[in-house]
């Protein structure tokens, strides 16, 4: 398992683990942050990432990235 900043450009991934307190969790969530979930990460700048989440784009910054494991 690793966070998501470690990914590589356009491969897909599977989100694992998600880390953080129960807000942060939840917020993910609502943005369709879930175990289980094949998402792909588009572009990253300066450790901030937009990702490929179910047909949508959405941009992280490092710390809400680092939460999420593959």
């Amino acid at each position: 398992m690793m966070p998501l900043t470690m990914s590589d450009l356009g491969t897909m991934v599977s989100i694992k683990k998600i880390t953080g307190a129960d807000e942060v969790k939840q917020h993910l969530a609502e943005l369709g942050f879930v175990v289980g979930e094949e998402i792909s990460v588009v572009n990253k700048n300066g450790g901030n990432l937009i990702v490929n989440v179910k047909d949508s784009r959405i941009a992280l910054d490092k710390t809400l990235a680092n939460r999420i494991f593959i």
